[in-house]
């Protein structure tokens, strides 16, 4: 029998780039750099994409659309995550909540938090109240041009499964 729930995490980081735009969370955001990879380098929405895929056991990100596949170079994040949704209501299962954390210098997610949240909200298909998101700086780690992600996500099993009939109950 499927469990109830499962619990997947997800982690992501792409280092600063001068001349690109910079998006979190399917969200662009004013700064002078964007972050580099070999799609669009949303940190947020790859962290989600794998731990959804992490949760039901499926391959991660990188498996599903390899950074050496010409096809994913530029391509908006919110394609991986689609596949990753796709794979998991296959799978008997929904979104219950996402909790992530941002690590980066700059700039400041505070202002730019409620966008953020809401487009996610509304890509995953849950409410807003179900979207964590909290920003840190990465004081002391080293990582002053680079923004990670860190993702957990909780889903709930959509249909109930079938009970098993303990073999002695059939025998009369």
């Amino acid at each position: 029998m499927k469990p109830a729930n499962r619990i997947g995490f997800g982690w992501d980081s792409h280092e600063f780039v001068s001349g690109i735009p910079l998006k979190i969370g399917g969200v662009t955001i004013p700064h002078t750099k964007g972050l580099g990879g070999h799609s669009d380098g949303d940190v947020l929405l790859h962290a989600i994409t794998d731990a959804v895929l992490g949760a039901i056991g499926a391959p991660d990100i990188g498996t599903l659309f390899p950074p050496t596949d010409p096809e994913w170079k530029g391509a908006d994040s919110g394609v991986f995550l689609n596949e990753a949704l796709k794979r998991m209501g296959s799978a008997g299962y929904a979104i219950g909540n996402v909790d992530s954390s941002l690590i980066l210098l700059s700039p400041k997610i505070g202002p730019h938090a409620g966008n953020i949240r809401g487009h996610v909200a509304k890509l995953l298909g849950i409410g807003v109240d179900c979207v964590g998101l909290k920003a840190k700086t990465p004081e002391g780690i080293g990582t002053d041009n680079a923004a990670v992600a860190n993702v957990v996500v909780l889903l709930e099993r959509t249909a109930a499964a079938p009970k098993k009939t303990p073999a002695r109950a059939l025998k009369k």
